[in-house]
């Protein structure tokens, strides 16, 4: 049975593609979605983000079926995650490249100002291993838990959330924290790094998203975009999953 797309949704997934890429988030390799419902959701073109062009269709795919022809391995990760987590209305596998870099010394952007609360939850896979089988995938969407993000060593990111601009904006202040993290480095003692930290506390009271802070951010990630419309995208609030201790 052939599922029915709405303009509006293809039009978000191609908005946040290239927002994605024109923030340095992306580069040749990359893919975000948008569920559709329980069972189906719209994965972008599968080229480099940035080059999707006004009115290229993504792709519909099953949350329990085979990938379609063309579609990328790794969207096996948003079928899993898709399955287990079903107030997730987006998810972005991004390769920022702060953050990756950090990864390659088993390291998390840690939470040290305003936007670095978001992503405290954040959890790190261990495996460099491109994610192209079921099981594998599996594996992490449940190691990943409830957290909005996920960092893989050497292999990038996965952020979600209840819409694809909540997603997107997760995985823009997943960066941000980890750029934070390399400026602190380069000017700071090992003693001073660690205290600067935010606590348990401080990073509970600074994850707050009143005042349109993920409405804001994303005026500032698709500004410009020939396909933005006004009003179009969603935010539900958001969850930042359990932090670990």
């Amino acid at each position: 049975m052939s599922i029915s797309v709405s303009p509006s949704l293809q039009r978000r997934v191609r908005v946040a593609a290239r927002a994605l890429a024109r923030h340095g988030l992306v580069q040749a390799w990359g893919h975000c979605s948008a569920r559709i419902d329980d069972q189906h959701f719209l994965v972008c073109a599968s080229r480099s983000m940035g080059r999707i062009g006004v009115g290229e269709d993504g792709t519909v795919v099953h949350v329990d079926r085979p990938l379609p022809d063309g579609v990328l391995g790794e969207v096996r990760i948003h079928q899993q995650i898709y399955k287990r987590r079903p107030a997730v209305g987006g998810i972005c596998r991004v390769m920022p490249p702060v953050t990756v870099a950090l990864s390659t010394l088993r390291r998390l952007p840690v939470p040290r100002h305003g936007v670095g609360a978001f992503n405290a939850a954040c959890r790190f896979w261990e495996d460099p291993r491109l994610l192209r089988d079921d099981g594998l995938a599996g594996e992490l969407a449940d190691f990943m838990g409830d957290a909005p993000s996920l960092v893989m060593r050497a292999n990038g990111v996965v952020t979600v959330g209840g819409s694809i601009e909540m997603a997107a904006g997760f995985a823009w202040c997943l960066e941000d924290a980890a750029r934070m993290e390399e400026r602190v480095a380069s000017v700071a003692t090992l003693a001073d790094v660690d205290a600067g930290r935010l606590g348990t506390g401080e990073i509970a009271l600074r994850q707050v998203s009143t005042g349109n802070v993920f409405e804001r951010l994303w005026d500032y990630m698709a500004g410009g975009d020939p396909e933005a419309l006004e009003g179009e995208s969603r935010f539900p609030a958001p969850d930042w999953g359990r932090t670990c201790a």
